[in-house]
């Protein structure tokens, strides 16, 4: 089953359930330390010389790191020591089985200036915080801002490995809120499921490579079947991945078209076409001005081509009949990229409302004309799909962006609900929410996707794999992973996430969905 993403609460909620039925607390506990050496094992090469420096905490996340530490010392030569924010009792048995594994130990001192803590963080290979866990919120107490402080200070120059338990301390799990004197990690492996607030900015940019593990968790449980938000990976993405027979012809993969486009936005039509073959379509039609058809058709040679009616450049309210004469014989219709808000052209997409549509995707400039009406949710078909940024998520819902920014998982979740449509709200992590509460929520925080264009690609893409069969939500998340996947190998390839423009997510779509297919 796909990682889910569960608040602090119901994380708590899924320990205690699992207690009762059989888990206990303490087998938990040992298979978190153990998934957590592991994890370490395989991005660290861990070697006789590699100092690696545990920053234990007086709860169970200390205690999950006292289950590593002496996990970590039977499977390997590291030179480990325990630095102990508070004394341990002595009938703690995880604390005494670390001791009588022959680990050494410390109880940090109050002073931001004690050389003894400087010396063991300035030296450091390795960090693994386990201090708070899901338990922290910031702004953290003052002794611990002060530790966390002198550790940043002693190692600002030596960079170690750092590796977060459960969470980074001085971050709200929940909210992504985070403390000015928490250390970012170079990966965060969190236990149950992973936490919104990890997934969410400002905190979401110090939790590194995000790892789920169960820990042994049944996916039977209630409390656990009752989380409703999953986290995209390449398991869940496979399997939803179209099937192609080898005796598929264009019919099996499905038509899509795709209305966009104007004089000052020419490359958005390209680029969504191109996307929406990419994705595996069988047949692509691109219904846009006479205009746009000259300028692109030459260097675009795959897709069909819908003239339409066109007014100063921009498609024309007299276009609609076109569209929807035409659009009947597709498994899916794309509107939005690049229209452009000439009064003709958001009176042509206000004309397709009300109509009987294929399988139907919204997105930017279509959006831009919605958020112009009222009600403007009743007029869609069933499982529309929408895909807006913060802005237009604004416009559409009157809300300011700030708001939506400070709490995109309640908006998302909200307004998939009202207005009975799927919603994949853009941004670092996107989230795509269903009418019925699933959730889903892309794992991939990337600066190769911010640059114009790429949101076309997307939109595309969604709509190709719409068009061959997959559900609604079912293609809108997929459609964001392998969207999400294709910036980061982009990046790769050209060098710098900075000098990635939208041809190069759209190049490395088969890339993406061939890392995708193999695992």
């Amino acid at each position: 089953m796909a990682p889910k993403v569960a608040s602090a609460k119901q994380a708590r909620q899924i320990e205690a359930a699992a207690d009762q039925h059989g888990l206990s607390y303490a087998r938990m506990m040992q298979n978190a330390g153990a998934a957590a050496c592991q994890l370490l094992l395989a991005r660290v090469a861990v070697a006789e010389s590699t100092r690696v420096l545990f920053l234990i905490g007086k709860g169970n996340n200390g205690g999950d790191g006292l289950v590593m530490a002496r996990q970590l010392a039977q499977s390997s030569e590291a030179a480990i020591h325990l630095l102990l924010i508070e004394a341990r009792s002595a009938d703690d048995e995880v604390f005494r089985a670390a001791t009588a594994a022959g680990l050494p130990w410390t109880v940090a001192a109050d002073s931001e200036s004690d050389p003894a803590l400087r010396e063991l963080a300035g030296k450091a290979d390795v960090i693994v915080d386990a201090l708070l866990g899901i338990g922290g919120r910031p702004p953290l107490r003052a002794r611990l801002k002060t530790i966390l402080t002198s550790i940043r200070n002693a190692t600002r120059q030596t960079n170690p490995y750092v590796l977060a338990i459960d969470c980074p301390s001085g971050i709200d799990c929940d909210s992504g809120e985070i403390d000015n004197a928490a250390l970012s990690a170079n990966a965060t492996i969190s236990f149950i499921a992973a936490k919104p607030g990890l997934l969410t900015f400002p905190a979401a940019a110090a939790v590194g490579e995000l790892v789920v593990s169960q820990i042994g968790i049944a996916d039977e449980l209630d409390e656990w079947q009752r989380v409703s938000v999953t986290l995209m990976d390449a398991p869940l993405a496979r399997s939803l991945l179209p099937a192609r027979p080898l005796d598929g012809h264009k019919g099996t993969f499905g038509k899509a078209m795709v209305v966009a486009g104007c004089a000052n936005y020419i490359g958005a039509a390209a680029l969504a076409g191109e996307a929406a073959y990419r994705s595996g379509a069988g047949l692509v039609t691109v219904a846009t001005t006479r205009q746009l058809i000259d300028n692109i058709a030459s260097s675009l040679r795959e897709p069909t081509w819908l003239p339409l009616a066109s007014v100063d450049g921009c498609i024309a309210h007299e276009a609609a009949q076109t569209v929807l004469v035409n659009a009947r014989a597709y498994q899916s219709l794309l509107v939005g990229c690049g229209l452009g808000l000439h009064a003709s052209t958001q009176a042509f997409v206000r004309s397709l409302l009300d109509a009987d549509l294929p399988p139907l995707l919204l997105d930017a400039d279509a959006l831009n004309s919605l958020s112009q009406l009222r009600d403007w949710w009743e007029r869609l078909p069933a499982n529309t799909i929408i895909t807006p940024h913060i802005g237009e998520m604004a416009r559409l819902t009157g809300r300011s962006t700030a708001e939506i920014a400070a709490d995109r998982w309640s908006f998302a979740r909200r307004y998939a609900k009202q207005w009975q449509v799927v919603v994949l709200l853009k941004g670092a992590h996107t989230l795509i929410a269903a009418p019925d509460g699933q959730t889903s929520v892309i794992p991939v925080k990337t600066d190769a996707l911010g640059t114009a264009g790429t949101g076309d690609v997307l939109a595309g893409l969604i709509s190709g794999l719409r068009a061959q069969g997959l559900a609604a939500f079912d293609s809108a998340r997929l459609g964001a992973y392998i969207h999400a996947l294709a910036g980061t190998i982009a990046a790769q390839a050209v060098g710098s996430s900075r000098s990635v423009i939208a041809t190069d997510v759209l190049t490395a779509l088969g890339s993406a969905f061939a890392a995708t297919e193999v695992g």
